[in-house]
């Protein structure tokens, strides 16, 4: 998965809820794409003192769309100054992209399985492609989406198109069950006899669905969102303390050694 960097123009934006959604005609990355791969965005205007900052995106959609043969839709929430240069651009502007990042996506069943896939907010994004993935395999897909409140919960009347039963959880109760993701996962695990549990959120929702894996007997794998400044492994600056395949507790490197992991081989008490 070598990644390129090129000049992507936006051919869609549009604002769901507390997202905004960006389609990207990004020539190479959505053929280069597998889920749980990134992007690296830089932000700004090239009169802007921060346009070398760049920002890590999951990549929620690779579709053909236009006449384009692999369009790469990203979710952004405007929260900090970068995030909301990036979710006000139209159709018609560029952005300059380099991915497809990540030395280590999902890993998809060799057999078909039943799968639990667990996410949380805008985080959710990389589940979507991987449900796609998992059901070419004939693998029952069930998800659980879970946010703060409806306007943070991402893509749900696309989830009951690819999953055959959803598990929607609000913190509010304004959609869904009232209460955390961690709150549904014994539940749901028994209910879709779940062997492979895939997770994206936050570290405490990472945190729980690995460990209810653990006690229901199956296997997990997070996708961890750090702060990753270069995304190439480079600068050493997305740690992730591990335990490595002889069992001896090592650092990773979010970018290149993730961004997902088996969630039994994290120090989840050591993550800062």
């Amino acid at each position: 998965m070598t990644p390129v960097h090129v000049t992507a123009e936006v051919l869609a934006s549009k604002r769901i809820g507390a997202h905004q959604y960006l389609t990207l005609v990004a020539p190479g990355v959505g053929e280069r794409f597998r889920p749980g791969s990134f992007v690296a965005v830089s932000v700004g205007s090239a009169a802007e003192r921060w346009h070398l900052a760049r920002r890590a995106f999951w990549i929620h959609q690779v579709r053909p769309l236009g006449g384009y043969a692999a369009t790469v839709t990203l979710v952004v929430e405007p929260r900090g100054p970068g995030s909301r240069w990036l979710a006000a651009r139209q159709r018609g502007d560029t952005v300059e992209v380099t991915g497809p990042l990540g030395g280590r996506a999902f890993a998809l069943p060799k057999e078909p399985v039943p799968v639990l896939l667990v996410g949380e907010g805008y985080a959710a994004a990389p589940l979507f492609t991987l449900a796609e993935r998992l059901r070419e395999r004939d693998c029952p897909v069930s998800l659980v989406l879970g946010a703060a409140d409806e306007a943070h919960l991402l893509s749900a009347l696309e989830a009951r198109r690819i999953a055959r039963s959803v598990t929607v959880v609000t913190g509010d109760g304004s959609v869904g069950v009232r209460g955390s993701v961690a709150d549904v996962l014994p539940e749901a695990l028994r209910r879709s006899g779940a062997a492979v549990v895939y997770a994206a959120g936050s570290t405490p929702t990472l945190h729980a669905a690995a460990l209810a894996a653990e006690e229901h007997g199956a296997w997990s794998q997070v996708a961890l969102e750090q702060r990753t400044t270069c995304g190439t492994g480079l600068c050493l600056g997305c740690p992730v303390p591990v335990v490595g395949e002889e069992g001896v507790a090592r650092t990773a490197r979010a970018c290149v050694d993730g961004p997902v992991l088996r969630g039994d081989r994290v120090r989840w008490g050591e993550i800062r």
